[in-house]
């Protein structure tokens, strides 16, 4: 596909007018970034990581699994593989603020972007807790970041395999990363 837009940044209006196609539209300051479709083993962990989440949240947030967008002005927009929202922050069609909670499942195509642009992204909107899964079917991980300062990540966990994690922010949570792609093996 290829879009012109005469030299100028790309809006949240533009993105609404592409169609959907399985591709994961986003936009960076202006900047567009497009992902194909996931694969197996990052759909298994959205969906498990989200039925936990889900599970274990207070009646004050709700979780959401992608494509649910994260619109921060005219020209940003994410779409986190699953976020955590406070209920009162919700529209129908999109969070305006900064989630609680914005995890990324990694991909091949995705990895760098979801550690680079999308992380940093993330902390210059404010989301105080920044998730990165890696689904890989031989050596699982889960890395969490805090917001400090008001601008930067701190790295507060990294647990591989079956090393539990459970962090206590923004609501306590149990697991592996094993268990997000459990549903992947015999």
């Amino acid at each position: 596909m290829s879009i012109d837009l005469g030299g100028r940044r790309f809006t949240v209006q533009d993105l609404e007018a592409i169609p959907e196609d399985g591709r994961r539209y986003e936009l960076i300051d202006g900047e567009l970034l497009v992902s194909p479709a996931p694969g197996w083993p990052h759909q298994e962990a959205v969906g498990s990581l989200f039925v936990r989440l889900h599970r274990a949240s207070p009646p004050e947030y709700r979780v959401l699994p992608a494509p649910f967008p994260v619109r921060q002005d005219l020209f940003t927009e994410l779409r986190p593989d699953v976020v955590v929202a406070r209920y009162a922050e919700l529209t129908l069609r999109n969070l305006q603020t900064a989630p609680v909670l914005a995890v990324e499942v990694a991909s091949p195509s995705s990895r760098l972007n979801d550690i680079s642009l999308r992380k940093a992204a993330h902390a210059r909107l404010g989301t105080q807790h920044f998730w990165l899964v890696d689904p890989d079917l031989e050596v699982p991980t889960v890395t969490a970041w805090e917001l400090v300062g008001g601008s930067d990540y701190q790295r507060v966990a990294r647990v591989v395999g079956d090393e539990l994690f459970e962090p206590l922010r923004p609501f306590p949570v149990r697991f592996a990363p094993v268990d997000l792609v459990a549903g992947l093996r015999p």
